[in-house]
């Protein structure tokens, strides 16, 4: 079974031969729209995997949809457009639209957009996870210091003996180093 795609394009005729290309191609179009309202709602609803938007020139309200469609409900939208300025360009980028094709939209040229599109939105969630990892590590490499600091503070040791008396806790109760350095801070925080 193909992508399942909802189209947004206020132009019938336009929107038939999307449509027709799409399904020649192997796609299956759930949804043909005339406007971006309440599409955040939609592609929820259809389970939609890609969205393609035709619209001369994106507004805000249009932009705020793609936004929450594609960083909220993590889906790659297409925007093909007319306004071809940086500004709006760089608009849509910001609001997540993983491809911005300008010079409106072409039914032969819909699925290799659509396929780089898909490419780069997979490359691109690879790396917000993988920056959200970092971030997770770093705090919780920050929450360890922050433990072992009060446990050398408080037993007069130094920092390996304070590391190593960590790991054995977090060995001792079958847990993860962070759960233990979490709850020497909380009992730190009880205790003044």
């Amino acid at each position: 079974m193909g992508l399942r795609v909802i189209v947004v394009d206020d132009e019938r005729d336009r929107a038939a031969l999307v449509k027709a290309a799409l399904e020649s191609d192997g796609f299956v179009v759930v949804a043909v729209l005339t406007s971006g309202t309440g599409l955040h709602a939609k592609v929820a609803e259809l389970a939609a995997d890609v969205i393609i938007v035709d619209i001369d020139s994106p507004d805000r309200d249009i932009l705020e949809d793609m936004r929450r469609v594609g960083i909220e409900q993590n889906r790659p939208v297409v925007m093909f457009a007319q306004d071809g300025k940086p500004e709006t360009i760089k608009a849509a980028v910001e609001a997540g639209v993983s491809a911005y094709v300008v010079d409106g939209l072409n039914p032969s040229r819909v699925k290799p957009v659509i396929d780089v599109a898909i490419a780069r939105f997979a490359q691109f969630q690879d790396l917000r996870a993988q920056l959200d990892k970092a971030k997770s590590t770093l705090a919780e490499r920050k929450q360890i210091e922050k433990a072992k600091g009060i446990l050398m503070k408080r037993r007069q040791i130094e920092e390996d003996a304070a590391h190593g008396l960590l790991r054995k806790m977090a060995m001792d109760q079958k847990l993860r180093l962070i759960d233990v350095a979490n709850k020497v801070i909380e009992a730190a925080e009880l205790l003044g």
